[in-house]
């Protein structure tokens, strides 16, 4: 049966949601609205301009822990499309894909453009049309399907995927609210910290492989690779903090003190250790010279330095009050955070269409048949790593085959 179907947004999940539509009733006229002259903007400046892709996490059971909003919903959505499916769909359009030691997935040729000539091309091959600058003002839902209301133009659609994207405000969904939908506030997820008054950042560029993060007063933690910026501190270790503490963190104003130990799993009974066994094999090296705790030089002399420590000492020489101070800022080193920075290109919310509202089986909507939801205009958010296209892929892949059917 031929039928329109309307596919709102030209980002990732809009793309998979319009291709999988197309390619389950090919008598179907899709196209896709984009309310900008970009296509795929987030697929272009993902991960540096090479396109995190996806995560190479095979077990939807472990997959789904990746998604501070959305966990226990996206269960039934990755049973249905996941990282396996992914992988498949690009490798089998000529597509490989490199999985990296944090098992990030990019495409070999580090080039994000190749994600997005693979996308338009197989919309091209399937005959779906793309019309630009087209900023929906209303969707009204009649007795043969949907009235579309565009700034300049008003189009019929037998069906709908609403694959619009996350909005930093609230007003940026109230054309949903008013056909029924409840909409969960949105605010930032994945930010970088702010530390305006902070002389770490002095350090810009130091980057530590691994370090453990936690929130002063609250039971937000996270470990990983963290980078000192000039603005403060960016890297997974922060945006996974930022992630799962996001309306945390909203409601503290984005004032906050955290405790990082720069030794990341490393406690004070093994650090200690550590030091002891550089006394008794290298007692006369200096300090300036200490590798054993494998910390970048620059960041470990801007301790010495912080803390009054002459760098030109032996380890022998540190007394027990040094000592002690010395791994208690390696362990336990306080700052103070006033503000975030997003990416204004990048950004992604938690908040938006409430799960409640939406069958994760198939995307439709549960308030108005003949909807399906797509992408980040959905509660759903993951952390960095490639989680937030995988949600994009699942879901827009879901909604476009229930969609055609």
């Amino acid at each position: 049966m031929g039928y329109d179907i309307a596919v709102i947004g030209g980002g990732a999940a809009g793309f998979f949601a319009a291709i999988s539509g197309k390619t389950y009733n090919p008598s179907a006229k899709v196209t896709i609205y984009e309310k900008s002259d970009k296509l795929l903007a987030k697929v272009k400046i993902s991960g540096g301009g090479r396109c995190n892709v996806t995560h190479a996490c095979f077990t939807i059971s472990q997959l789904s822990k990746f998604y501070p909003r959305g966990e226990k919903q996206l269960k039934k959505a990755f049973a249905h499309f996941n990282t396996n499916d992914t992988v498949k769909w690009f490798e089998s359009r000529g597509v490989q894909l490199k999985t990296e030691e944090d098992n990030r997935m990019f495409p070999i040729t580090d080039n994000s453009q190749t994600i997005i000539n693979c996308l338009m091309r197989e919309v091209d091959q399937l005959g779906i049309q793309i019309q630009m600058h087209q900023t929906l003002l209303a969707v009204e839902k009649g007795a043969s399907g949907f009235k579309l209301v565009f700034r300049d133009n008003t189009v019929h659609a037998d069906k709908v995927i609403v694959a619009s994207g996350g909005s930093p405000k609230k007003e940026g969904f109230n054309w949903l609210e008013k056909l029924g939908y409840t909409i969960v506030s949105p605010v930032p997820s994945l930010f970088t910290f702010n530390m305006p008054d902070e002389p770490i950042k002095s350090l810009m560029g130091v980057s530590v492989d691994n370090a453990s993060v936690r929130v002063t007063g609250t039971g937000l933690k996270s470990e990983g690779p963290l980078l000192i910026t000039h603005w403060g501190m960016s890297g997974p270790a922060i945006l996974k903090l930022s992630a799962w503490g996001a309306r945390i963190l909203s409601d503290m104003n984005y004032i906050f003190k955290i405790q990082v130990n720069w030794l990341g799993q490393i406690n004070e009974d093994k650090a200690r250790n550590i030091l002891q066994d550089e006394v008794s094999t290298h007692p006369k090296r200096k300090l300036s010279n200490l590798e054993s705790f494998k910390l970048p030089n620059r960041l470990f002399m801007f301790q010495l330095e912080k803390l009054g420590i002459s760098p030109d000492i032996s380890i022998v020489e540190l007394d027990k009050k040094h000592k002690n101070r010395l791994l208690n800022t390696l362990l336990n080193d306080e700052y103070k955070v006033e503000g975030k920075t997003t990416f204004k290109e990048e950004f992604v919310t938690c908040g938006g269409v409430s799960l409640d509202n939406v069958s994760m089986d198939t995307m439709e909507s549960k308030v108005c048949p003949g909807m399906y939801f797509a992408g980040e205009v959905l509660d759903i958010d993951g952390v960095t790593g490639g989680f937030n296209f995988q949600a994009a892929w699942t879901t827009g892949f879901i909604a476009g085959k229930s969609s055609a059917q």
